[in-house]
């Protein structure tokens, strides 16, 4: 629903370059017209053109009036097929990795940076190992130790029959069991190294397209990003200076992301191996004692390389790097997974009077994890603060914390879900009937208490929701006189009418209290998740029996707590599973589920490996191409016009480019989350000097916002010397206030959407292309190509 572009005054050929944000959308959609056709890319992502518009390089005459316009579809980068829905149970890993882009900006502090990233590395770690052991959990104590090693258990689940410990065959023996069960979470393990080297192989391996611009001179070292010594040794050059956004290897993460995912497939594999020898070690003697402290004495060594090679090395983004350890990719998987099999073939041997009893040591290796990761986050908001300290900017989230306390509900996330799996299986093991006559299956007493605490979590942030839903309602009322205002409405005010704007924009405004919801969460976590593990280690008991001669009110409480926690738990994991299977078969809802990484996987993969791919990667080398390719090719003016996401990209792609293509480029943007979302909580990358860097390098840049929109918002650049300010007035929703002659019908409230529709649309984008220099003489080279289709070829 493109409006018709208003004649420039300044001749030429002009391209407009629509990019859509998050959703998607059809290029039929977004150029108004059923016949498109596709003019570059493939199926995931494509620039289109109406068909009559397809040959628009070889007649410029035509369109002297009017600028040629193409639709950028890259919905498929995020919503493709059906297996894509499975990347919903990686979501804390996606955390995660925001997390690590979630710093404050830095001057001159190249060794806190450095630590900032090393935290983030070491936080994303423990997930992993957390999966892992939740994995091992499952397999090997609830199933293969507690489940088969219980005569009533294994009676009742006959699949289990071939392990139960009173039948006596060959499999009964406990190491065997162990070593027989290892194989599930050492599956999973491979899977994650599967997916995360096949997506490795779509995204951080393929080159980004480079000749469309010469090498662009590199930041001052007074601005660095979390890379190896060597990078920040590089002199820098006295010319122009680039943003981290605009840096070379910025979308080219192939190095790094081949070492930690080397990295953590051999930490998964350890824990693994961990497990095993932790229940075995107690029951050798002998030549058995002296190999199993052996293969124990090996695995602390490889833990101690997989540290080293996540704390040694961050992102490379400099220049274009194409090296990747190709030897330590290969033996530090390889070499924790032989180490996991010596250590279930020495768990397999025969060690006459070992039985199964009570539970694996799981209680320690679960607190543990939780001290390291809340140790681990406290350390990084540290970090976060001396990084903030210098130059403070009151529109930061979290004056700076918003890393840590992100990171921290990454570690939430994980939990709940590793919690939830295992308190399901426990609760299914010991059904009806299995748990008669022998002792009930259960998981460990920290996963317990952990459980417990999800409702007073809960009931603690009733109290910030009630506040914010209370100051809703008095801003929808406060801002009634303000909405007659702007449509001049006091002579025929309609209270109906004007309630529903105003409480249009109250809601809108609540996208703005996100900071305080992510700060209360993250702390409370904290603190309980602390509470938890002392309450677990002192009781060593489950709360509703760890209060056992407390008073009746509390031990009440404590009951209620540990029921109503493990049902809330397991239901959250269950809600994990039943969106990732209506995903999977539900081609609507896995369009839903692609919203959430629209936003979620703009970046790159620097912290873990296992994380979701970075779309960018693929779709800002496709933007760069394209613009530089039009404008190298036709000497013409160009327009990139991004909406919502889109937006972001456009920004990004714009930033790639060299001060010769960018001279030829206008930026439109519209219900824009560049401010609003990534300047507040990616404060390095699009803070206020950031935008305000990019005002100053593109040619022209307007954006468009709304009052009713809860995404978009002003991007805050104020005029600089020549240049006017971004951000025009604020676009009235709806833009008629009652039936006129030219709105017959009631207009509805758009919020984020259709901002094409608005009038200003068309007036702001004919504005840029006047303020754009003349079209130059076309200049072909040997190599130019006749036709779009090859000359505006997208990386892929």
């Amino acid at each position: 629903m493109s409006p018709a572009t208003p004649a420039p005054e300044t001749g030429g050929a002009a391209l407009e370059l629509l990019v859509h944000g998050v959703g998607g959308a059809t290029p039929q959609s977004m150029l108004d017209d059923p016949r498109t056709v596709r003019v570059t890319g493939d199926r995931t992502a494509a620039v289109y053109r109406r068909a009559e518009d397809l040959d628009a390089e070889d007649h410029p005459e035509r369109y002297a009036a009017r600028p040629v316009p193409e639709a950028y579809c890259w919905s498929n980068l995020t919503s493709g097929d059906g297996t894509r829905a499975l990347w919903l149970l990686l979501l804390p890993f996606m955390v995660a990795n925001l997390a690590h882009w979630m710093r404050p900006p830095a001057q001159g502090r190249p060794g806190l940076v450095r630590l900032y990233g090393v935290l983030v590395r070491l936080v994303a770690l423990t997930l992993t190992v957390l999966l892992t052991a939740a994995a091992c959990e499952v397999a090997l104590d609830l199933t293969a130790w507690q489940c088969a090693g219980t005569a009533a258990c294994s009676d009742a689940y006959s699949w289990l029959g071939f392990l139960a410990a009173d039948r006596g065959g060959w499999w009964s023996a406990p190491g065997r069991r162990l070593a027989l069960a290892a194989l599930v979470p050492t599956a999973l393990v491979g899977l994650l190294w599967y997916l995360s080297n096949r997506t490795w192989s779509a995204y951080e391996a393929q080159r980004p397209p480079t000749g469309y611009d010469a090498p662009a001179p590199e930041p001052q070292p007074d601005t660095p990003t979390d890379t190896e010594a060597a990078d920040l040794a590089e002199p820098p050059t006295p010319a122009e200076l680039r943003p981290a956004l605009g840096r070379p290897g910025f979308w080219y993460g192939r190095r790094l992301v081949a070492r930690l995912r080397a990295a953590h497939t051999a930490a998964g594999f350890l824990t693994v191996a961990a497990a095993i020898a932790t229940a075995t070690a107690r029951h050798d003697t002998g030549a058995r004692a002296a190999l199993g402290l052996a293969l124990q004495t090996a695995l602390v060594a490889l833990c101690a390389v997989v540290l080293w090679v996540v704390c040694r090395r961050g992102r490379s983004e400099r220049r274009l790097d194409l090296r990747v350890e190709r030897a330590l990719v290969s033996w530090l998987p390889g070499s924790a997974l032989a180490l996991l099999a010596l250590t279930a073939v020495h768990a397999g041997w025969s060690r006459p009077g070992w039985a199964s009893t009570g539970t694996l040591p799981g209680d320690a290796a679960f607190g543990a994890l939780t001290l390291a990761q809340g140790g681990l986050v406290v350390a990084l908001g540290v970090v976060a603060l001396l990084l903030q300290r210098p130059r403070r900017d009151r529109r930061t989230a979290l004056r700076g914390l918003g890393g840590p306390a992100v990171a921290m509900l990454a570690c939430a996330l994980a939990g709940v879900m590793s919690g939830g799996v295992a308190q399901r299986v426990a609760d299914w093991l010991d059904g009806p009937g299995a748990g008669q006559g022998g002792p009930r299956i259960g998981p460990p007493v920290l996963l317990s208490w952990q459980a417990s605490v999800i409702p007073v979590l809960l009931l603690l942030l009733l109290v910030p929701a009630a506040l914010l839903a209370v100051r809703t309602v008095v801003d929808g009322r406060r801002l009634r006189p303000a909405v007659e205002a702007d449509y001049d409405a006091a002579d025929e005010p309609d209270p109906v009418r004007t309630g529903q704007i105003a409480a249009g924009r109250a809601r809108a405004a609540l996208t703005d209290s996100a900071p305080v919801l992510v700060g209360v969460v993250s702390g409370a976590t904290l603190l309980l998740g602390a509470a938890s593990v002392a309450g677990a280690w002192a009781s060593g008991n489950v709360p509703g029996r760890a209060f056992d001669g407390a008073h009746p009110a509390i031990a009440s409480a404590a009951s209620a707590a540990q029921a109503l926690g493990s049902w809330m738990i397991g239901l959250g994991f269950l809600l994990f599973v039943t969106w990732g299977r209506r995903a999977y078969k539900d081609a609507s809802a896995r369009r839903t589920i692609g919203i959430l990484w629209d936003v979620g996987t703009f970046w790159p993969r620097a912290a873990h490996p296992f994380a979701p791919p970075c779309y960018a990667e693929r779709a800002v080398p496709d933007l760069t191409w394209r613009m530089s390719s039009w404008t190298r090719g036709t000497g013409g003016r160009l327009v990139i016009s991004g909406h919502s996401q889109g937006s972001v990209l456009a920004a990004a792609a714009v930033w790639q480019l060299t001060p010769a293509t960018r001279g030829r480029v206008a930026l439109l943007t519209y219900g824009s989350p560049l401010e609003r979302l990534y300047g507040r909580w990616f404060p390095a990358y699009f803070g206020p000097e950031a935008l305000r860097s990019l005002h100053r390098t593109v040619h022209c840049w307007s954006n468009l916002h709304r009052a009713t929109d809860p995404i978009g918002g002003p991007v805050r650049v104020p005029a600089e010397a020549d240049r006017p300010a971004v951000d025009g007035d604020v676009l009235l929703d709806p833009v008629a206030y009652g039936r006129t002659r030219e709105h017959p019908l009631p207009e509805p409230i758009l919020g984020h959407s259709d901002y094409q529709a608005d009038p200003a649309f068309a007036e702001r984008r004919s504005a840029l292309l006047d303020r754009l220099p003349p079209a130059l003489p076309r200049q072909r080279e040997p190599n130019d190509q006749e036709h779009q289709g090859s000359s505006g070829r997208s990386s892929g």
